[in-house]
């Protein structure tokens, strides 16, 4: 079953993480696998690309979080020290950090460079923590559960509780004044809710110029793209899988979204076309406006 997908920056090939804990790249237009899976004793939950392209960040079962080249596929150093598995892991903005987040209810931020552990293990509650991420001005870290916190990035500090707002998956916009957790839209200088719909959802993805974004939701085995200014879906869900739906991604140049499920199939939608059906204006999906062009 494939469980997680990341798009490298040449917009060509994809890294896919399998529930049987292996790695595999694809290039996008053949759909042909490159090179072997990379191999480890340990099952990865979880893994994040570094903003730079060049690392991925794995978590494991036995608590070390994994630094892998991915051009060699090969572990660079092994950040160990939590015993605990590791649920979700998210880089800073400079790539100097990497945040993880525990299935006992904590996370730590570790140093790339020395693999030591920068602040943590902090205890954000009682339940697990099942999602974290850096906002891009990094001054804070979301961790995302039973409850949403945001906590200051430098000190550890919590500085909001939002209780009752349930995620799986966290996206901030690049200004960092918006925050998407789950099927909510919160507004970060005031920390207003807005809910969006009421699926469990289980993976978000920004498009480049962050006016759409996709969604994913296990209990209706759909995904969604939604206007994000207007706060509603556009068109139909993409497809009723008859499997768990994994993850949705953008392409790094917009043109396509990827998603995965159960099934163990990668599924390529033409966002243009989508766009195009739902009667919606094309430059909704134009990559200038991001650019200021």
């Amino acid at each position: 079953m494939t469980g997680q997908i990341l798009h490298l920056p040449d917009g060509k090939q994809i890294i896919i993480y399998s529930l049987n804990g292996s790695f595999r790249v694809w290039d996008l237009r053949s759909g042909t696998q490159v090179g072997d899976e990379w191999e480890d004793n340990d099952l990865w939950l979880t893994m994040a690309l570094s903003p730079d392209g060049k690392i991925i960040a794995s978590g494991s079962l036995d608590g070390a979080v994994r630094l892998w080249n991915i051009y060699t596929g090969k572990v660079i150093i092994a950040l160990t020290g939590h015993e605990e598995a590791v649920r979700t892991v998210c880089w800073s903005p400079n790539g100097g950090r990497v945040v993880s987040g525990y299935l006992d209810g904590t996370f730590r931020v570790w140093n790339v460079e020395t693999g030591k552990t920068i602040l943590g293990p902090i205890h954000a509650g009682s339940h697990i923590i099942r999602v974290v991420c850096y906002s891009p001005n990094a001054k804070m870290i979301a961790t995302g559960g039973a409850a949403l916190r945001i906590w200051d990035a430098n000190t550890g500090e919590l500085l909001k509780t939002l209780e009752g707002v349930f995620s799986m998956c966290l996206a901030w916009t690049s200004d960092s004044k918006t925050l998407v957790a789950g099927g909510s839209k919160i507004d970060t200088a005031t920390w207003t809710v807005l809910e969006l719909c009421n699926d469990y959802v289980n993976a978000i993805s920004l498009f480049p110029n962050e006016r759409i974004f996709a969604s994913t939701s296990f209990i209706n085995k759909t995904a969604q793209l939604w206007n994000f200014k207007t706060n509603t879906p556009i068109g139909t869900p993409l497809h009723r899988y008859q499997h768990n739906v994994r993850s949705a991604t953008f392409s790094t140049d917009g043109k396509f979204l990827v998603t995965c499920c159960d099934d163990s199939h990668i599924y390529t939608w033409d966002v243009s076309t989508i766009i195009k059906d739902a009667g919606l204006p094309s430059d909704l999906v134009s990559i200038d406006i991001l650019l200021g062009h």
